[in-house]
C-alpha cells in the first residue's frame, strides 16, 4: 500500500514538472540580448517602420509590429557562400530578448490550427549554429496555414535560395500583410495574415533587378509569376516604404516595374 501511494506521488510530481517546464521554462537567448550585434549585411536595404521597432540580429533585422504581435517586415541578404544543406537540430521557439514590448509567446500557437511559419526561413541560416538558432525567435514567425506553409510558400523560398546559386548574393524582404479586422489566437491575440509578400533584389551595382510577391494565405498549385506584382503596389498595401533609404531616382525606376526577363523560374 505504501509502495503504491509512493508511486501515485512520484508520477503526480512528474505531471508537475512536466507542466512547469512546458508551460514556464525558457531556454538561454540565441544572441546577446543587450550589446549591438555586428549585422551581417548592408543596412541601406532596410525599409522603414511603422513602429520604430526596429531590431538588429546578427543575421537579419526585423521590424516588430506589436498591435499584431509579429514583425511586419523581416530582412536580410542570402549569400551564395551561406548556402549550405548542413542538418541541424531544431531549437525551441523562444521569445525574442530584444523586442522591447516583448514578443509573442508561441503557445499562442498551440491548438490553433495554424503553423509557426517563419520568416526568415530556418532553410536559409543552416550555416551556422548561431544563424540558424535565431531564426527561432517568435518575432520571426507568423500564423500560417500547414498546406500554405508546406506548400506555394515554400516553393517561392526554395526558388529564392536556386537564384542565389546562380545568381549570387540577394537580399530579401519578407512579412505578412498586417491590416485591421484580422482572425486572432492565443491568450495574446496574435493577428493572422491574410496574405504574405517577399521581395527580392540583386544588387547589380549598375542595374539593381527586384522581383516582389504577393501571396494569400492558402495553398496554390499556381506558378510563382501568378503573384508578382510592383513594390509600388506592395507599398500601398502595407504602407511600408521598403527602399527608402535609396535614392529617389532608384527608387522609380525599381519599383514601379514587374521585370522577370533577369530571372529563370
Amino acid at each position: 500500500m505504501k509502495r503504491k501511494t509512493l508511486y501515485t506521488v512520484l508520477f503526480a510530481l512528474c505531471l508537475i514538472a512536466f507542466w512547469v517546464v512546458e508551460n514556464f521554462y525558457t531556454p538561454s537567448t540565441y544572441s546577446n540580448p543587450n550589446g549591438p550585434e555586428n549585422v551581417e549585411f548592408n543596412t541601406d536595404f532596410l525599409p522603414s517602420s511603422t513602429t520604430g521597432e526596429v531590431v538588429h540580429h546578427k543575421f537579419y533585422s526585423l521590424s516588430y509590429n506589436e498591435p499584431f504581435e509579429q514583425a511586419e517586415w523581416v530582412v536580410y541578404e542570402l549569400k551564395k557562400s551561406q548556402l549550405t544543406y548542413d542538418d541541424r537540430k531544431r531549437p525551441y521557439f523562444i521569445e525574442d530578448p530584444k523586442v522591447s514590448t516583448k514578443s509573442a509567446d508561441w503557445r499562442n500557437y498551440r491548438g490553433s490550427g495554424y503553423d509557426r511559419g517563419h520568416l526568415c526561413p530556418a532553410g536559409d541560416r543552416r550555416f551556422s549554429e548561431q544563424a540558424y538558432n535565431e531564426t527561432f525567435y517568435t518575432s520571426n514567425i507568423s500564423p500560417q496555414d500547414k498546406d500554405f506553409n508546406a506548400g506555394v510558400w515554400n516553393r517561392l523560398e526554395q526558388q529564392v535560395r536556386k537564384w542565389c546559386k546562380k545568381y549570387g548574393d540577394l537580399v530579401v524582404v519578407t512579412g505578412g500583410v498586417l491590416e485591421n479586422g484580422l482572425e486572432e489566437i492565443g491568450e495574446e491575440d496574435v493577428d493572422v495574415p491574410k496574405a504574405f509578400y517577399k521581395i527580392v533584389l540583386k544588387k547589380n551595382e549598375e542595374a539593381p533587378e527586384v522581383l516582389a510577391f504577393l501571396i494569400p494565405a492558402t495553398e496554390s498549385d499556381s506558378p510563382l509569376q501568378r503573384f508578382l506584382v510592383s513594390v509600388d503596389d506592395l507599398e500601398e498595401k502595407t504602407g511600408i516604404d521598403f527602399f527608402h533609404n535609396q535614392p529617389e531616382a532608384w527608387q522609380e525606376v525599381i519599383e514601379k516595374r514587374v521585370e522577370t526577363s533577369g530571372w529563370k523560374f
